[in-house]
């Protein structure tokens, strides 16, 4: 399955999802054949996703996806959580996390450089982050256009 059809799937999905007060965070397909997946990655504005959140996704999802059968093959469905180390891809999540720890993957060139520490700030394509140095804090800037992959990180 391609991008297109997966930006089509969440197209389909996001007006019933927004009636139940569910936000599809991510579609993800993986596999092929018998073992195919279509993932559906759901939160909620006003906290953490529950079980029943996620059973009333799910048939939600397989109601609209039945009528409209994108999908021309067999694929198991599976609904959840982002989790708590949840991925910062979009610009509305980038400021989401402001002021919280976050693990940053950046293009460096041919290598990658990791920066992980709390999130300063976000102003367009810019960011900062506040890096511990030894026993100093440092505040890093980067583009958010360099971003291999971003997360929250959970403080334990």
């Amino acid at each position: 399955m391609n991008t297109d059809d997966v930006t089509g799937i969440a197209s389909l999905l996001r007006p019933s999802f927004a009636h139940l007060g569910i936000e599809l965070v991510d579609v993800q397909w993986s596999g092929h054949g018998r073992g195919a997946v279509l993932r559906l990655v759901i939160d909620r504005a006003d906290g953490g996703v529950t079980l029943d959140d996620c059973e009333r996704a799910s048939n939600s999802a397989s109601a609209v996806l039945d009528v409209n059968d994108p999908i021309d093959h067999p694929y198991r469905l599976e609904v959840s959580s982002p989790g708590a180390e949840r991925p910062i891809r979009r610009p509305d999540e980038w400021l989401a996390a402001v002021g919280r720890r976050v693990n940053v993957r950046l293009r460096d060139g041919d290598s990658e450089l990791v920066l992980e520490g709390k999130l300063h700030s976000v102003a367009g394509d810019a960011a900062e982050i506040e890096v511990r140095d030894r026993r100093a804090t440092r505040a890093v800037g980067f583009s958010i256009g360099a971003v291999v992959a971003a997360r929250i990180v959970v403080d334990i």
